[in-house]
């Protein structure tokens, strides 16, 4: 990870930035797939100073082949009058360094009715005096609002910038440029 790319979102007065961002978001992850790259993270460096989101600002991290390949794709096609394409630039020396990550709650009331009908042979009904929808527990992270493209479904992808550290850990970044364990430049 030694270069990184910046985008910028323009204000929109129709366009919420959280939509906006949703949708840079799943186009990368489209691109990422067709790459096949688990070579290239993401952060959203205005998260410390963003109350309720992500910001408006992501920063894609790998090295510059990386990049380029990446850049090389037309996937930000019908996004341009939404964003600023920043220049490909070296990371900074003296930095300090994250793990940004997904994070997942298993606690959808649907999901463990559906579980409690599997399981235990119940009725709908029955899961449902079980396990109300007060049940839910939900994360205090923010969350870009996202669309499985193999089910169609709408999900929330919960983010975590991981604590700050003074050396990097390799390893590998998901279809999401996302990573448990593996560090991205952070400054």
């Amino acid at each position: 990870m030694d270069h990184y790319l910046d985008i910028h979102l323009r204000p929109d007065p129709e366009l919420p930035g959280t939509h906006l961002m949703a949708t840079l978001f799943a186009k990368l992850h489209s691109v990422l797939v067709a790459l096949a790259t688990q070579n290239i993270g993401v952060s959203f460096p205005q998260i410390d100073k963003s109350p309720i989101g992500l910001g408006e600002h992501l920063r894609l991290h790998g090295t510059a082949a990386a990049l380029d390949a990446l850049m090389a794709r037309p996937w930000l096609n019908g996004l341009h009058d939404y964003l600023s394409l920043g220049e490909k630039h070296p990371v900074p020396t003296k930095i300090q360094f994250r793990a940004v990550r997904r994070v997942q709650t298993k606690s959808s009331s649907d999901r463990l009715r559906r579980r409690q009908i599997r399981r235990h042979g119940l009725s709908e009904e029955e899961a449902r005096e079980r396990i109300p929808d007060s049940a839910a527990k939900t994360l205090a992270l923010p969350y870009l609002q996202l669309r499985s493209q193999s089910t169609g479904q709408h999900f929330r992808l919960f983010i975590q910038h991981g604590e700050l550290q003074t050396s990097p850990v390799d390893g590998v970044f998901n279809s999401y440029g996302l990573s448990q364990q593996a560090t991205i430049p952070w400054f």
